[in-house]
């Protein structure tokens, strides 16, 4: 992988990064951010993948339904952020993949083969933000520190801290 600053300081900086042939993009990704000291950041992507495994959530097993993406596809959409978690930080990305017959397959990105590139421009930001498993979803999702509660159909909550609490 090779990468370049874009921007510093504004708020946070930008990086633009480019994975080689036969790189795995999760792995790149935790990678560089643990190197940089990434403790929060915005992901976008393009290009393409040999293979690829894409997820989708079973809140009954509580773990991820592989989806196996064994064919040349294109990066249509490549989204994500960096989070704090127990183990440094991490990669959350979700992908959705066009196939050669023009279908796609999309999900929570597992793990995948570059081929030829994949484009990831990261910003971050100088926030931190953590990730706090939540035992009722089986999952560690990023938890707010601050700034207030959404009530009913995304209305601040009563005493919520936020203007005019």
């Amino acid at each position: 992988m090779r990468w370049q600053q874009l921007e510093e300081g504004r708020p946070g900086d930008a990086y633009l990064l480019v994975l080689e042939p036969g790189e795995d993009p999760v792995a790149c990704l935790n990678g560089f951010a643990a190197e940089r000291e990434v403790r929060a950041a915005q992901i976008t992507a393009v290009g393409a993948f040999e293979t690829a495994v894409v997820g989708w959530y079973d809140r009954d097993a509580r773990d991820y339904r592989r989806i196996p993406v064994d064919e040349q596809s294109e990066v249509l959409s490549l989204v994500g952020d960096v989070a704090e978690g127990e183990d440094g930080p991490a990669a959350h990305v979700h992908t959705v993949l066009g196939l050669a017959d023009g279908s796609t397959r999309g999900g929570h990105l597992l793990e995948a083969r570059v081929w030829p590139t994949l484009e990831v421009v990261l910003r971050t930001s100088p926030a931190t933000l953590r990730k706090t498993y939540r035992p009722e979803v089986g999952l560690a999702l990023i938890a707010p520190s601050g700034g207030g509660q959404a009530g009913p159909a995304g209305r601040r909550a009563e005493g919520s801290g936020g203007p005019g609490a």
